[in-house]
């Protein structure tokens, strides 16, 4: 609980910034194109039309009824949510290498480096919302209480991610096989956590049992249960459960890790 206290204690004292680096970042990552923060959304743009133009348009293995919504909005529920994670499971887990003068010279905190870098990539990720919400209405569905499932979900995925990245960046930063490992299974992460299928049709049990422990999984589910499904997460007790153990699991390894690696990490920087 110290260790916990420390952490929020250093991002409260911290806060001016926090938002001060997370919006520099933001122009940063946009600095130097002519376009600007238009490739926030062409990028997104250029993978959803690729997938579903080779899924539903080549492919036909939308398996939509006519009833349905169309399938590009049950591929951009999931798929938009997919490049915020993607971006933490690969620069957001390496924020100590990649902003190594504030461990060094400025002694930032450590746990504050991990959030303003999660902040600024959850004000794209809400930008790339954006997109999501043309394609929703676009498609024609209404505008109903499932929707408030929505500003929730990127609460918990902020706070998840952010709580991921201190877990992970000091063990980055002492040892680069944990960053290429993690590199390794962003691929498999990506193919195997519902992004592009539904885990509620996955046939065997016991594999859609191990999926739902998956925040990858959760995620994404739950945006489509939002805004494709139309039924409450908490619908489904064993999507909420498995996330709510690896929810806490990932706390308490965060806060060992941190207790135990934040006086180390500038020495091996």
């Amino acid at each position: 609980m110290g260790t916990l206290v420390t952490i929020l204690r250093d991002n409260w004292e911290w806060r001016g910034k926090i938002w001060n680096l997370a919006k520099f970042e933001i122009k940063k990552q946009s600095r130097g194109a002519v376009l600007g923060w238009i490739w926030f959304f062409i990028r997104p743009l250029m993978y959803i039309f690729c997938f579903w133009f080779a899924i539903d348009i080549g492919l036909r293995a939308s398996h939509v009824s006519p009833d349905d919504a169309p399938y590009i909005l049950w591929l951009s529920a999931g798929i938009i949510p997919w490049f915020f994670m993607n971006k933490m499971l690969g620069s957001g887990i390496d924020v100590m290498h990649r902003f190594s003068y504030l461990v060094n010279k400025i002694k930032f905190p450590l746990s504050a480096i991990s959030n303003f870098y999660t902040l600024a990539n959850m004000f794209i990720q809400i930008m790339i919302q954006a997109i999501l919400v043309v394609v929703y209405f676009a498609c024609g569905q209404p505008f109903d209480l499932y929707l408030l499932q929505v500003p929730l979900l990127l609460v918990l995925m902020y706070v998840f991610w952010f709580l991921f990245s201190v877990l992970m960046s000091p063990l980055c930063a002492m040892s680069k096989d944990v960053k290429n490992l993690m590199g390794t299974l962003s691929t498999p992460f990506f193919w195997l956590s519902g992004v592009l299928f539904n885990v509620k049709d996955v046939p065997v049990d016991f594999v859609q049992t191990i999926l739902y422990f998956n925040p990858i999984t959760f995620f994404v589910t739950g945006f489509r249960d939002a805004l494709y499904d139309k039924v409450w997460i908490w619908e489904d007790p064993l999507l909420i459960g498995g996330f709510a153990i690896v929810f806490i699991l990932t706390l308490v390894a965060a806060l060992y890790v941190y207790r135990r690696t934040c006086k180390e990490v500038a020495d091996v920087l």
